[in-house]
């Protein structure tokens, strides 16, 4: 359904470190840089794969990065561990608890998710549910 999420940095080199430890539970690494004409950022896509993409990248606008109210990125994880491990990777590497591991059951009864904000204050949802990785493969 989408092609690419895309987040503004303020401090890139922070986020990238973040989203270097974060998104390698999720099977995404680190793509090449290309200079494109735009501002510095770095981007990740699933090994092998050229969609989906997910980019922190200082605005093209020249003005600071905000996070959004009410704006969440949400990553299918292949498996609870995976939630857990995205969720601790992201404590330890400088984001902040929004929600612990557990089953969400307003959600569905196998909504398995956990919930933080990176560095910047991007709120970010790992969650792991039946059919959900595999829909978004």
């Amino acid at each position: 359904m989408f092609s690419h999420i895309q987040l503004g940095a303020r401090d890139l080199e922070r986020l990238v470190d973040f989203y270097d430890a974060v998104l390698r539970e999720f099977g995404f690494v680190r793509m090449p840089v290309e200079d494109d004409g735009g501002p510095p950022g770095c981007g990740w896509q699933r090994q092998g794969r050229p969609w989906p993409q997910f980019y922190v990248q200082i605005p093209f606008n020249g003005l600071p990065a905000s996070w959004g109210n009410g704006v969440q990125v949400s990553f299918a994880a292949p498996s609870r561990q995976a939630v857990e491990a995205a969720w601790h990777r992201a404590l330890q590497s400088g984001g902040s608890d929004e929600g612990a591991p557990g089953v969400r059951p307003g959600y569905g009864a196998d909504f398995y998710a956990a919930y933080c904000r990176d560095p910047e204050g991007n709120k970010l949802c790992f969650v792991h549910a039946e059919g959900l990785v595999e829909a978004s493969a």
